[in-house]
């Protein structure tokens, strides 16, 4: 008879546990290359011909023979192209769409295979001389006479180099703006739908790491696992940088973080947000460590009182600033009106931060499937502040809410 020794009975569970593993890998690989890429293009073929005919129908309208789209949201909005800029003074890549036929996409060596592989629906041209000599070759072959350009995005100096080229080959240079913001502001219920998946993943990245929020950790260490935990999660990147504010360091609304170290009952507010697939979600949410004391469980019932009220002001037709003020005023009745600074909310969708904005000051009405945040705060000096933030999709007969997540939100 074999006996069984205790260390052959420890290399099988070893073995046993390798062969699970590799089991749980291949299972895993194989559901990945079954899912779309987090990085592949949202915009297909059909989506990107469609919205480049409305581009071109709003140039036709103008008068005008093609437009330079340079703002990197824009171009992936209208090509598919992901690449981002190394800072608005250097370009991964121009679209330059004429007002009949197909685009182009300009890029240089270190971005040319990227764009024929995501662009595909454009002329990609590579150019070794700089954009300038290029279009200065390109525009007389298209027979442009008027050059749209998005003047909200281009430095002063290169709007002086570009004039200066234009000139020389007799094109008037015409500055636009927001023409395909205006267009991106609407959203498909394609993109709707990507919209609330990445508010869900923010989501489940919060609630990951707010599980093990505790005294002792600092503001940098909260807002590095948030981030790390993203691109873990499966993000592409945070939508902007994460914003994590202790104790009094929260009256600060856009607060940076530090080192400072959490104690037990101090506030944590928490401003995150994340992009998946091209779309990006942004949520706050305000606690506090241990037992919440008296006059933070007030001041947050206010805060969430207001939002509430903001929710309910949304719909198709509703002014901007009415709804901001259906919010405000509950804070204004409430005592803290000098406490309220910023707008209620704003856009989201390739961008974190885009039309509209729900401002005092905005007259313009909501439209059915705007992105909008709702995010009403209080902030005070030596104390701290509390904001809460959810995002909205508008509908005809009121607003749909993307956030799941209640946290924090009603004590």
């Amino acid at each position: 008879m074999y006996f069984i020794r205790p260390t052959d009975i420890s290399r099988l569970q070893e073995y046993l546990l390798h062969v699970i593993l590799f089991i749980y890998l291949l299972a895993y690989k194989r559901s990945l290359s079954k899912s779309p890429s987090i990085f592949s293009p949202l915009v297909n073929k059909r989506m990107s011909k469609q919205r480049i005919k409305k581009v071109q129908k709003a140039l036709q309208r103008r008068k005008l023979d093609a437009i330079l789209i340079t703002e990197p949201h824009n171009r992936r909005y209208l090509s598919g192209y992901t690449a981002a800029d190394h800072g608005i003074q250097e370009s991964s890549g121009v679209l330059l769409i004429p007002k009949r036929g197909k685009p182009w996409f300009l890029t240089d060596s270190r971005f040319v295979l990227q764009a024929e592989q995501e662009a595909s629906d454009c002329v990609v041209e590579l150019y070794t001389k700089g954009l300038y000599a290029l279009l200065k070759k390109i525009l007389p072959a298209l027979k442009v006479r008027r050059l749209g350009f998005e003047s909200h995005y281009v430095l002063h100096s290169s709007a002086q180099k570009l004039e200066e080229m234009t000139k020389k080959i007799k094109v008037e240079l015409v500055p636009l703006l927001d023409l395909v913001e205006r267009m991106r502001v609407m959203k498909t219920e394609q993109e709707i739908h990507q919209l609330k998946k990445s508010v869900l993943l923010n989501e489940q990245v919060f609630q990951t790491v707010h599980n093990n929020i505790a005294p002792g950790m600092t503001e940098i260490e909260v807002a590095l696992a948030l981030e790390q935990t993203m691109r873990t999660m499966g993000a592409e990147e945070p939508s902007f940088e994460t914003i994590v504010a202790f104790g009094s360091n929260a009256a600060k609304p856009h607060a940076v973080p530090t080192n400072r170290v959490l104690e037990d009952g101090e506030i944590v507010l928490i401003d995150m947000g994340l992009v998946l697939q091209g779309y990006c979600s942004d949520m706050t949410r305000t606690f506090m460590v241990g037992k919440p004391r008296k006059k933070f469980r007030q001041r947050l019932r206010v805060v969430r009182k207001a939002q509430l009220a903001g929710i309910q002001a949304i719909r198709a037709g509703a002014v901007c600033r009415d709804v901001d003020n259906a919010a405000r005023r509950v804070i204004v009745d409430a005592g803290y009106g000098d406490f309220f600074g910023h707008s209620l909310g704003h856009g989201v969708g390739l961008a974190v931060h885009e039309a509209p904005g729900l401002g005092p000051r905005n007259r313009k009405k909501l439209q059915a499937g705007m992105i909008v945040t709702i995010e009403p705060g209080i902030y005070i000096p030596d104390w701290g502040g509390i904001r809460l933030e959810n995002m909205a999709v508008v509908r005809e007969d009121g607003c749909e809410l993307l956030n799941e997540d209640t946290t924090g939100l009603d004590l």
